[in-house]
């Protein structure tokens, strides 16, 4: 971003007089471009800051299939269904199948697959939804749930699709263990021969 900024200051200043641009490729500004500006310009522009442990510890919240992840916590279908009428209904719809986004439900059988993106059907782990719903939900204000709030929504979510029983509790014990529909009809990618990007 900052080899950006210069080179765009370099390229306005060439219409002053001669600009080395390959001179303009580093972090800094060169003193012959920092002398030309009309005003003062910083030596470096300060973006970002240090990677701490509590900065990484923010951003490391990934769930594996396993449940490896998961906090402590957990959530009831009915304490999943308030959750959702005052988080989720206005973009899913008041049974999971309408609204002006992705359908939620859908049940068996699971035929309609892959054409079907209900959570049924098109994830192949119930730990995908923590994973998720932590990070990108609800929309307008992802990570606001806390993880009691999280595991009942994902009960809940989960009885919509007929996956487990009204009286279910998710924790992290309970969610690794759910069979979702789909998971045999996943193919790992194992190939080999190209870059590695695992």
């Amino acid at each position: 971003m900052k080899s950006l900024s210069v080179l765009l200051v370099s390229s306005l200043l060439t219409g002053c007089g001669e600009v080395d641009v390959a001179a303009t490729s580093g972090d800094v500004l060169p003193t012959e471009v920092a002398d030309r500006l009309p005003v003062s310009a910083p030596a470096t522009f300060g973006f970002g800051g240090e990677a701490t442990n509590t900065r990484i510890a923010m951003w490391d919240i990934d769930v594996k299939p396993d449940g490896e992840g998961l906090p402590p916590g957990s959530g009831s279908v009915p304490q999943g269904k308030l959750v959702y009428e005052t988080q989720c209904i206005a973009c899913h719809g008041v049974t999971g199948t309408e609204g002006p986004f992705d359908r939620l439900v859908g049940t068996e059988p699971w035929e309609e697959w892959p054409s079907a993106r209900v959570v049924g059907s098109y994830w192949p782990y119930a730990t995908t939804l923590f994973d998720y719903i932590v990070k990108a939900m609800p929309q307008l204000t992802p990570g606001t749930l806390t993880s009691d709030q999280t595991y009942a929504v994902i009960a809940y979510v989960l009885n919509m699709n007929g996956l487990v029983a009204d009286d279910a509790v998710m924790d992290a014990t309970t969610l690794p263990a759910v069979e979702m529909p789909g998971r045999d009809r996943f193919v790992p990618d194992d190939r080999r021969g190209g870059p590695e990007v695992r």
